[in-house]
């Protein structure tokens, strides 16, 4: 498995191993008896328990067993599945193509109120058009290897983003300069979507800034990797390999402060407008 990106996931992963070893030391075995017992190495069962390497459902039980704790496997098992859901592989999430995310990740856009989104590389999914989101899906099928469900991936999403013009949602959209030049499709493709962005800063739910390739950065911000805060209970990041999804309070606080300085380098209205436009020219 990968390394961990976020402290998060290692504090997860590090209570679960606390609690591994808070049950070997109340049977008063050791890591020497408790490996014997599970037909272990000592140095499996030490990598466990200082949380080096995480261990498998069978692990859990066999290690519960060992300390005579076999009604807690259930509860430590579902621990470790959620330490492990924070840390997702692209691979693993669209093993069966890209329409199953996007249907999967419906139910969160339509509860969530306020969306904050920071795109440094494309434009937000629920802003896409069609052309724009089977261009970029195209792309990432191929890169991936994953299945080819393209069409039916854009249409999944296109019924996700129905959010921004239904129900009560509001939405807060940052997006580098640079994201309006990076040529997602052929000349068409992102014209229009240019355009749709126009569009879009009318509606009375969203808030779209953009932030200058030339604006002076220090002491503010520094570009960051693309990242979406639903309310402020979680937020997505994307990570070129995996999905990461930060939930502890101290992370969240360090996105959401980072989220108000970049907010600081966007403008807004006229100016906005006048970037965008300045993409579009630069299409002919």
């Amino acid at each position: 498995m990968p390394p961990f990106p976020t402290s998060s996931v290692q504090q997860a992963r590090a209570a679960l191993a606390a609690r591994l070893r808070e049950l070997r030391l109340d049977a008063g075995i050791t890591g020497k008896e408790l490996a014997r017992r599970c037909g272990w190495s000592v140095a499996k069962s030490s990598r466990i328990e200082n949380a080096v390497t995480p261990p498998s459902d069978e692990d859990i039980r066999s290690w519960c067993t060992a300390c005579g704790a076999e009604g807690q496997a259930a509860d430590l098992i579902a621990a470790n599945r959620q330490a492990d859901s924070m840390y997702v592989q692209w691979k693993r999430l669209q093993r069966t193509g890209m329409k199953q995310l996007q249907e999967a990740s419906t139910p969160l856009y339509e509860r969530t109120r306020l969306f904050r989104v920071y795109a440094s590389h494309v434009i937000p999914g629920y802003l896409q058009t069609p052309g724009y989101a089977a261009a970029l899906m195209g792309t990432i099928a191929g890169f991936r290897s994953t299945p080819d469900d393209v069409s039916e991936a854009v249409e999944a999403r296109m019924r996700r983003s129905r959010v921004v013009h239904e129900g009560d949602h509001r939405f807060a959209t940052l997006l580098e300069e640079n994201v309006l030049h990076h040529r997602v499709g052929d000349t068409d493709v992102m014209a229009g979507q240019l355009g749709s962005l126009l569009a879009a800063m009318a509606l009375p739910s969203m808030s779209l800034g953009i932030i200058p390739a030339a604006v002076a950065r220090e002491q503010v911000m520094w570009p960051l990797e693309q990242f979406t805060v639903f309310d402020e209970a979680r937020i997505h990041v994307e990570l070129l390999a995996a999905k990461v999804t930060v939930t502890a309070p101290g992370e969240l606080d360090i996105y959401l402060r980072a989220f108000a300085r970049l907010t600081e380098l966007a403008v807004y209205g006229a100016e906005a407008r006048t970037l965008i436009l300045k993409a579009i020219e630069a299409l002919r």
